[in-house]
């Protein structure tokens, strides 16, 4: 079997080496990957690959339609929608993706970007290096805020159980309601009363038809006045320019992004860089030495698991 990875997966070399020996010792050719590649090196890859290690790199359907032999695809990322999985359907393509290796990372870096917001550390920072006090400078305290969740698949769940432990009212919206949210004091709402009641809202949802800018012009104006939005899902999940002109006109209090229309760099007229109180990182919720060891994991159990005549973590197409 011919295994080709199409992008590094941010470990160390060796660390790497170790997760795709078992696969060498078994007698399959194994193509690592230890820097990005051009598009002429993807397509030279791809050409006689049998299954794929990818990680959240575009991967559409012209490229996809050159491997010939292609099978098996294990995406080492959570979300898939940067990959074209009507292509993968229809050339006969199973996809597994890594769920679960980032959970306890994307939900810290959620808490910490609400309490960030709440207790102006990015103006107080500023305001310390400039010289100043802390007179007249805005904060907020987590316990007792009304917290609304979209989206609470592995991940929504984990950021309501970080929250439930400040002494937060959590609410959520979700397609299903999961068996866990009684236990942890979740009430499910319809979105809009969700976002009319929510001190706080956090994104927790794929995108896709359903989800696209699904928090646009008339969901934000549902919003308390003062309430605060953070984004650790995607990007296009909200209507970027609805919510900067809400900033802007003092609806919101506050927005925190990690997640964008495309990947970082964002361009320079993005309408969140020019947008009062927001606090905006580079697309870092998953990124920490442990999840990038446990994805790699994930993405090789894959592929074994598959050999082995078994689709792990299958990805709907």
């Amino acid at each position: 079997m011919n295994i080709v990875m199409l992008e590094p997966l941010d470990v160390p070399r060796d660390f790497l080496e170790a997760q795709l020996a078992p696969l060498t010792a078994a007698g399959h050719t194994v193509l690592p990957c230890h820097q990005p590649l051009s598009a002429e090196e993807k397509a030279a890859r791809v050409k006689d690959a049998e299954a794929l290690i990818i990680a959240n790199g575009p991967l559409g359907a012209d490229l996809l339609e050159q491997g010939r032999n292609l099978r098996y695809i294990s995406v080492a990322f959570t979300g898939t929608d940067h990959l074209d999985k009507a292509a993968c359907k229809r050339l006969g393509i199973q996809v597994s993706n890594a769920s679960g290796y980032s959970t306890h990372d994307v939900a810290e870096l959620t808490i910490a970007l609400i309490i960030s917001l709440l207790r102006g550390l990015k103006p107080a920072d500023a305001r310390l290096r400039e010289g100043g006090t802390k007179a007249g400078l805005p904060a907020q305290r987590l316990h007792g805020k009304t917290v609304g969740i979209l989206g609470t698949g592995a991940i929504g769940l984990e950021v309501a159980r970080l929250l439930r432990a400040f002494g937060c009212r959590l609410l959520a919206t979700s397609p299903s309601q999961h068996p866990e949210a009684q236990a942890l004091g979740i009430t499910y709402l319809p979105l809009d009363e969700l976002l009319r009641q929510s001190d706080i809202l956090t994104l927790h949802a794929p995108l896709n038809k359903r989800t696209r800018h699904l928090i646009g012009k008339e969901q934000l104006a549902l919003m308390k006045p003062g309430a605060l939005l953070v984004n650790c899902a995607r990007g296009a999940i909200v209507d970027t320019a609805a919510l900067a002109q809400a900033l802007h006109e003092g609806r919101l209090a506050g927005a925190a992004f990690d997640v964008f229309e495309m990947e970082p760099p964002i361009p320079a007229d993005h309408p969140l860089l020019g947008a009062p109180n927001t606090l905006l990182a580079p697309h870092i919720a998953f990124y920490t030495q442990q999840s990038m060891k446990d994805r790699a994991v994930i993405a090789v159990d894959n592929i074994t698991r598959w050999l082995d005549g078994e689709v792990a973590r299958e990805v709907k197409l």
